[in-house]
């Protein structure tokens, strides 16, 4: 396995190694003693599997703690541009999103730490997995506007499919105005 850091503080793309015989595949997708050598040691009491048709943008979602949820997250089939956040208080990146594909060719993952709100668009019919690090707790859902203009996140969808719950959901400015996240 490879991790491939992305200038955001904890947050990591996953790079499994992939064996390839005349059968087909075999990857380790979660070894906790490998993750554990890269410094990764999460327990993950929640394990998610969504379907989503061409063209969907889910997100961005996040949970206040104190049930914030670090997710790893992968393609099983299909591909997503995987956005986030970063709304961890006195980060460097605070404010500021992170893209990258991820797909069921490259079998590559995502590791979010909590403190960032996810979302991602499907580029193709799609299968999405992710684990948690904390359980679902309805009370601590929150999440950002998928259009927020002020993070002027490019999808790549022309006629996103968006759920209305995430039509609804606050601007980024509005989060701050009410103290639901903070700069320091």
């Amino acid at each position: 396995m490879q991790v491939k850091e992305t200038g955001f503080d904890g947050l990591v793309e996953l790079l499994p190694t992939v064996y390839h015989d005349d059968r087909g595949w075999f990857y380790e997708f979660y070894k906790e003693p490998t993750l554990k050598q890269f410094g990764i040691d999460r327990k993950f009491p929640q394990e998610n599997l969504s379907f989503s048709k061409k063209g969907v943008i889910r997100g961005l979602h996040f949970q206040l703690p104190p049930f914030a949820q670090a997710k790893l997250a992968t393609v099983i089939s299909g591909s997503v541009v995987d956005f986030v956040v970063d709304l961890r208080k006195g980060s460097k990146t605070f404010g500021k999103v992170y893209e990258c594909q991820l797909d069921s060719k490259r079998k590559n993952m995502l590791l979010v730490p909590e403190g960032f709100a996810h979302g991602f668009a499907t580029l193709e019919d799609t299968i999405f997995f992710y684990k948690c690090t904390d359980v679902f707790n309805k009370p601590s859902e929150s999440g950002i506007l998928w259009n927020d203009p002020q993070l002027n996140i490019q999808w790549p969808v022309k006629e996103p499919i968006v759920s209305d719950k995430d039509k609804l959901l606050p601007t980024f400015e509005e989060l701050l105005r009410n103290s639901v996240i903070s700069r320091n």
